[in-house]
């Protein structure tokens, strides 16, 4: 079967465009990465609605704080090892602390940054912003589902952390299917384990349940896009169905979809988990491809990880 890859880079400046074209409040900040992230095809169609602030990230929060109390939407974009990491305190106090209606959106998230090394390598962004009050996380999945969920937060009030990742990624999603913001999405049905996944790992997940499919596993994939407020609801009915679920992310097991997959069954109906993802530990330079297997980001180790829960069981 021929996989359809595409950027998520490229949906969400085509999300922005859009968006721009409907609601004038819609404006875009970047740091001097606009031509990387694609965002400056925005201020080639709304010159006056673009700022590029330069390599300034604490500034360029302080200016979207101002500019989403002046009524104005910001969309504020740059790579994920900028932001949140040079501007905590201006996210939290500028934005979070009054809940203002900023969308901040990373790309180059996690160690598919590949060749760029630990430094650029973000892996901690996830659980960091999960952490400040009032901020919803997101981490789509593919091309489709990024560009639903930038329109959906554009249109939803409050502060937004959107985190994408580098390279072109396979397509989940069809565009008429739907994902929603606080809903995590069943992709497909199972008994025997849960796999919870965010971000580019939803197709790891779903290749990982094909190859247990082949050994007579029987795995249910959900596509947990949206970190916080977690969809508890889901999960813990996964968790009932299932029995045992394993999570698999782009970022350190501590404190992000595992973290928070684990809080929740914890409450509310315990089972066995385990979490795929960087064992608290920083990246290196390498092809992402290379990465991914080296630090057990892949569909094996998933598969791996469930066959474990069902024998331990």
């Amino acid at each position: 079967m021929l996989v359809q890859l595409a950027s998520m880079r490229d949906a969400y400046a085509e999300a922005l465009l859009e968006l721009g074209q409907e609601d004038p409040r819609v404006v875009v900040l970047g740091a001097d990465t606009s031509v990387s992230i694609k965002t400056s095809l925005f201020g080639d169609r709304y010159p006056d609605r673009f700022f590029n602030v330069g390599i300034a990230e604490a500034n360029m929060m302080g200016i979207a704080a101002g500019l989403a109390l002046a009524g104005k939407i910001p969309f504020v974009t740059t790579y994920a090892a900028f932001v949140p990491g040079k501007c905590l305190d201006q996210i939290r106090n500028a934005i979070a602390y009054p809940n203002l209606n900023v969308k901040i959106v990373s790309s180059h998230g996690g160690l598919t940054v590949g060749p760029d090394g630990a430094s650029h390598q973000t892996i901690e962004d996830v659980a960091t912003m999960r952490a400040v009050p009032r901020m919803h996380v997101i981490v789509p999945a593919d091309a489709p589902s990024t560009k639903s969920l930038v329109a959906q937060a554009c249109r939803t009030l409050g502060p937004f952390y959107i985190r994408l990742s580098r390279p072109s990624v396979p397509t989940i999603y069809s565009a008429s299917k739907d994902v929603e913001v606080g809903k995590a999405k069943i992709l497909k049905e199972g008994s025997d384990v849960g796999i919870i996944a965010c971000g580019i790992m939803v197709n790891e997940a779903m290749e990982a349940a094909e190859t247990l499919s082949k050994t007579g596993v029987s795995a249910e994939v959900v596509d947990s896009h949206t970190v916080k407020p977690l969809d508890s609801e889901t999960i813990v009915r996964v968790a009932r169905k299932t029995g045992a679920l394993v999570t698999a992310e782009e970022q350190n097991v501590i404190g992000g979809l595992g973290g928070a997959v684990a809080e929740a069954i914890t409450e509310s109906y315990p089972v066995p988990i385990s979490r795929v993802g960087v064992r608290d530990t920083f990246g290196e330079s390498g092809e992402h491809q290379e990465l991914m297997v080296k630090y057990g980001l892949t569909s094996k180790e998933i598969a791996r990880a469930a066959k474990h829960l069902i024998k331990s069981r």
